[in-house]
């Protein structure tokens, strides 16, 4: 083991005998290589439906073995990590709760929160903990081979602890995360949920919903997104992503995300009133406000 490894354990204070990932794709298989780079893991169990991608997996050094059921997969580890789609993610809680060894943590990497930790802390066994989690990291990509050790390098990692919340639990995950090169935010999973309709699931919503416009423009006989150049491509890359996550996502989220969307339509409503009115001065005020916020982001 390398020096720069015992410096990261020793400011982690953190070592995982055996985490099992439900899930082995680009968020679980990630967080596996980020973990074994640092040597914070010993053993990493995969767990998922399709065999193909676990055995995969294991060549890819991403695990170290597989199971295709997931209470005989989370037997004796001290860390379970559920990167699944989120209408899953309860009913995985609800199958393996059982079948976890005192002292285990439970955490997930779901981008909505306050149904999920509501219904996953009751499920719970006594002497086994949940954590809700959310990685702010991702590609259009998916599957095993998407997966990328310096994916959560720099990234934030939001955490949504609640009074039922073990600390020691919480201090747990939030280690591994730190382990993984994230930085902590915690918040409350109401707040969670509104946040990440507007800076998340907003942009996926728009991205489809303007390929899909422009896909269907049909002023032409053909199709006028062969003729899309960097911008268009930039801006609608997201809309590459895994279609059934984001029916499950805008699903569990709809009511936050409902109200971003009537929000958002506002706001394009303004700028449609400046377009129609010629108004120079306020579309360039328009976009000179959108573009200081923007610059503002780190």
């Amino acid at each position: 083991m390398s020096r720069s490894w015992d410096r990261t354990r020793k400011r982690c204070n953190l070592f995982i005998n055996r985490l099992a990932i439900i899930g082995v794709g680009l968020i679980g298989g990630s967080l596996a290589l980020a973990l074994r780079k640092q040597g914070l893991v010993g053993e990493v169990v995969g767990i998922g439906r399709g065999e193909a991608n676990l055995l995969r997996g294991v060549e890819l050094g991403v695990i170290d073995r597989y199971s295709l059921d997931p209470r005989e997969g989370v037997k004796g580890a001290d860390l379970v990590f559920i990167a699944t789609p989120v209408c899953t993610i309860v009913g995985m809680v609800a199958t393996i709760a059982p079948f976890l060894h005192p002292g285990a943590v439970v955490t997930d990497g779901g981008s909505v929160k306050e149904e999920i930790v509501a219904a996953c802390e009751l499920l719970m066994e006594s002497g086994t903990f949940f954590v809700g989690g959310h990685p702010i990291a991702g590609t259009e990509h998916s599957g095993v081979e998407a997966a990328f050790a310096t994916l959560y390098e720099n990234r934030r990692c939001i955490l949504t602890p609640t009074p039922r919340t073990d600390p020691s639990a919480l201090a747990v995950v939030t280690k591994m995360w730190e382990g993984a090169g994230s930085e902590i935010v915690l918040m409350d999973v109401h707040k969670h949920d509104r946040v990440l309709a507007a800076i998340s699931h907003l942009p996926h919503m728009v991205a489809y919903s303007l390929v899909n416009a422009v896909g269907g423009y049909d002023r032409f006989d053909d199709n006028i997104l062969r003729y899309s150049a960097g911008g268009f491509r930039d801006f609608t890359r997201i809309a590459s992503s895994d279609p059934a996550m984001w029916r499950d996502i805008a699903h569990m989220n709809r009511d936050a995300l409902l109200e971003m969307m009537d929000f958002f339509a506002g706001s394009l409503a303004d700028l449609r009133r400046l377009v129609a009115a010629g108004d120079r001065g306020g579309l360039e005020q328009f976009f000179a406000r959108s573009k200081e916020q923007r610059d503002g982001i780190k």
